[in-house]
């Protein structure tokens, strides 16, 4: 399977302060994008999925990708 780059764009609470992210991925599709977003901020910040808001997960091509480790894996 090919994979593709997606921009995500959310919030998440940490005790009273929330939060705004944009991230860019690989993946397969929307939902592994949307699992690694889980698993990354609930490991990375102790936070359980209902503390992360997904706002949107958009497709983007490689000459809009912005993170440099996604870069390199280009």
């Amino acid at each position: 399977m090919k994979t593709k780059i997606y921009r995500i764009h959310g919030r998440f609470t940490m005790g009273d302060e929330t939060q705004v992210f944009t991230k860019e991925l690989k993946s397969i599709d929307e939902n592994d994008v949307r699992e690694k977003i889980y698993s990354e901020f609930g490991s990375k910040h102790g936070i359980n999925r209902n503390q992360i808001n997904i706002k949107e997960i958009k497709e983007i091509t490689a000459d809009e990708v912005n993170d440099p480790l996604i870069k390199a894996l280009l």
